[in-house]
């Protein structure tokens, strides 16, 4: 059966796919944090940039212009995301004047020494109670009209953040669309202005928010990217193994609805919190540190979502610092990675340096119901192996159906490089398919960065710990 790999997609074709999809991973996306300021006892602007250098944080999202801040990030490297609020989107949208003046004391004034990348223009308009939804799309056109003035709009991008509750359907996510009332006289004419100029819509997603609400039917598991056998989508035939991607793949699928499928997306900000009211549930440090930890090693690693696999994600998280001045419920004072004095509030990686020694230390080994919506796959990870930490993905003694048809998944559209597996390579030998499914498994899984959910197909293989021995083949362990 391994010999018909290849039935249906030529050699070379494949060689170029695992190639390109190489250079994808290799690369990965990148991470940011928000930095809100709505609290009384944190430290000064210097001190802070200090510490988003000592963490190897390449990038930040402020929610105004403050000249301390952004006197602060002069000569740092660090990229900067400026925030136009909402109560100024009246101003830009009726003065062209204005937005001028705005660029011109807010921008130019610390470009290019403070890399400003891009301008978040109003934050979460559609629900801002006070109704500035019509005034968004003028206010986006008068400001890139300043930019142009001052010979910026190359180097500066403008988006605005949209909160998912601009979502009419979010579930499955291929039948993600926009609420009716915003896609004439918002989405469809920002979309045209974003292609324009080049530009991404940004995305404010919080699977935490979802969980909360749901939690008799989404797995815990599931919503902060640990082991789960995923939940299909009958709509587009994908799998998704983590409720952050299944979000972000609503919003493509919303966005493709309208035929602006070429409009990439950052995710502006998410984040799970610390503490919580006693109805917030799982709202704890160790659910916290569990999911950003494991978003920023899917992210660093490379990969998109399963609708968009190539499109390597930009994601802030929120927020930097606990805020205690924020109004609402516990958990809004308590988003922070960091407390006022700057010390952890858990301990996540930031860095694909520091990604070497990160581990979920709560991550379950087995399944057990807990009346999840996810029926989870019994087979425990297996232990032992040499100390390293290493693990690898191999095929299961299961139908020979399921064996090809993951198989041809792994080295055809999951892009794993099955070369050594073809006649006269290193590791055609044995030539069974279950020793070369597990190879291409193996590939894809560690392409992957050993994410959560990327060792399933179709529960046709599981996870181990010590290195697969088929003949004289060597598994990989990492890109």
């Amino acid at each position: 059966m391994a010999t018909l790999l290849f039935s249906s997609i030529s050699l070379v074709f494949l060689a170029v796919i695992s190639l390109n999809i190489f250079i994808t991973f290799a690369h990965g996306g990148s991470i940011g944090v928000n930095y809100g300021r709505i609290a009384g006892d944190l430290p000064s602007a210097f001190k802070v940039v200090k510490l988003l250098k000592s963490q190897g944080i390449e990038r930040v999202k402020v929610y105004d212009t403050d000249p301390a801040v952004l006197r602060s990030l002069s000569g740092t490297g660090i990229k900067v995301t400026v925030n136009l609020p909402n109560e100024l989107l009246y101003a830009a949208s009726r003065k062209q004047s204005f937005a001028y003046g705005w660029i011109r004391r807010n921008v130019v004034a610390y470009y290019p020494h403070t890399q400003i990348e891009s301008i978040a223009v109003g934050n979460e308009v559609f629900v801002d109670p006070k109704n500035t939804t019509g005034f968004l799309i003028p206010a986006m056109r008068n400001i890139h009209q300043a930019l142009v003035k001052y010979k910026l709009d190359s180097g500066i991008k403008l988006s605005s953040p949209v909160a998912l509750s601009a979502l009419q359907n979010s579930y499955p996510s291929s039948a993600g669309s926009f609420r009716p009332e915003l896609i004439e006289q918002v989405f469809k004419p920002m979309f045209e202005f974003l292609r324009e100029t080049g530009s991404y819509l940004m995305v404010n997603a919080y699977p935490f928010f979802a969980y909360e609400s749901n939690s008799d039917v989404i797995s815990l598991d599931y919503s902060l990217f640990r082991e789960n056998p995923g939940v299909p989508d009958a709509g587009n035939g994908l799998r998704y193994f983590s409720l952050f991607d299944a979000q972000i793949d609503a919003v493509f699928a919303a966005m493709s609805a309208l035929k602006y499928d070429d409009i990439p997306l950052v995710v502006s900000e998410t984040g799970w919190p610390s503490k919580g009211d006693e109805n917030e549930i799982e709202a704890s440090v160790e659910n916290a540190a569990a999911y950003n930890g494991n978003l920023i090693k899917r992210v660093l690693t490379g990969g998109g979502t399963p609708l968009r696999p190539k499109a390597n994600l930009t994601v802030f998280l929120f927020a930097l610092f606990n805020e205690n001045k924020k109004t609402g419920p516990e958990s809004e004072r308590n988003y922070g990675l960091f407390y006022p004095n700057m010390q952890k509030v858990y301990n996540i990686p930031f860095t694909l340096e520091d990604l070497k020694n990160f581990r979920d230390e709560s991550y379950p080994v087995a399944g057990g119901g807990d009346g999840g919506a996810v029926v989870r796959d019994s087979t425990p990870v297996r232990r032992g192996g040499d100390g390293s930490g290493q693990s690898w993905c191999v095929a299961k003694d299961v139908g020979t159906d399921k064996l090809q048809s993951g198989l041809d998944y792994a080295c055809g559209e999951g892009g794993a490089d099955c070369r050594p597996i073809q006649p006269g390579s290193t590791c055609y030998d044995p030539n069974t398919l279950k020793a070369h499914a597990s190879f291409a498994y193996n590939s894809y899984y560690q392409k992957m960065g050993r994410a959560a959910g990327a060792c399933y197909f179709d529960g046709s293989a599981y996870v181990v710990t010590e290195p697969p021995k088929f003949g004289k083949c060597e598994f990989p362990t990492g890109y």
